[in-house]
């Protein structure tokens, strides 16, 4: 422990400690880059493209991650078991460390984890950068389900291979959102993402960039998921286009497709969870596609 840098937490007006302070959904929320500075937002964070990682396993990703770490914040309780991660990080970096009620008086809710972390994100990709680098793309429309978002980058890292990114919506919620981040536990730090300059436009492109673009959709009029990956050559580059659960694919995404593609299941059921059907679909395209 001689080489971390403990602060003890005992005046909660320290400006260094505005990041934590009464976290809000509308900073939470937002779409974490220097440009971006959403209405009604609050605190310091946003100009500087932070954001927060909540738990162990995540705070881990975040210090194995190309993003940066600005502070950590920690239960005085926790500090000694959590030596192990706390270890790796640079040792100019402060470590704010108070009891539970003095952390919950700062950040306005029970820190059941006793670990959080600042980070600051790196610039955001462009979609440009994303359809010239990946060979799998997930692009999701309208996804605004926090724990949807954070599952689907974690089965992309899982399953996707190191080629494989994910493009947004501007609907979608952000992946750094705290939930949103936690349930990925931290895998969305790794995947390469964007945010579409224009929807579903971009699917345009895709399709210009080679990518065969597949709508996952139970309605009529679709080929059957495992005969179209079976057709895929070595090298192929497919965009899966996945919609929030309910309202699905809206048509017009849905038309710049180049297939309506149906995961096989037995007709009792209409459809699966969204981060369920992308994950057997990325199975399915990349063992074909050999990512």
């Amino acid at each position: 422990m001689s080489n971390l840098r403990l602060i003890p937490v005992d005046n909660l007006d320290l400006p260094e400690l505005e990041p934590y302070r009464n976290q809000k959904d509308a900073w939470l929320r937002a779409r974490h880059n220097s440009e971006v500075s959403p209405e009604g937002a609050t605190g310091t964070g946003l100009a500087d493209g932070m954001f927060m990682a909540e738990g162990e396993l995540v705070v881990d990703e975040l210090i194995r991650s190309p993003h940066g770490v600005v502070s950590i914040l920690v239960a005085s309780d926790r500090v000694d078991g959590l030596e192990p991660v706390l270890s790796r990080l640079p040792s100019e970096t402060p470590i704010y460390v108070g009891s539970t009620s003095v952390l919950e008086g700062l950040l306005g809710f029970r820190m059941h984890r006793g670990l959080l972390a600042c980070g600051r994100a790196k610039p955001c990709l462009t979609e440009r950068d994303l359809l010239q680098t990946t060979q799998i793309l997930i692009a999701a429309e309208d996804l605004a389900n926090h724990d949807n978002v954070g599952g689907i980058f974690r089965c992309v890292r899982a399953l996707g291979g190191r080629n494989a990114g994910v493009l947004l919506s501007n609907r979608c919620c952000d992946p750094f959102y705290r939930r949103a981040l936690r349930v990925s536990i931290g895998h969305a730090l790794h995947v390469p993402w964007a945010w579409a300059d224009d929807w579903p436009g971009c699917l345009d492109r895709a399709r210009e960039a080679g990518f065969a673009v597949l709508a996952l959709t139970p309605g009529p009029q679709t080929v059957n998921l495992d005969d179209f990956a079976a057709s895929l050559r070595p090298g192929s580059r497919v965009c899966l286009l996945a919609g929030a659960e309910g309202p699905g694919l809206t048509e017009a995404a849905m038309n710049r497709a180049t297939a309506r593609v149906r995961i096989p299941m037995d007709a009792a059921v209409d459809s699966l969870n969204v981060t369920v059907a992308v994950a057997l679909s990325l199975h399915a395209v990349c063992a074909n596609a050999q990512v």
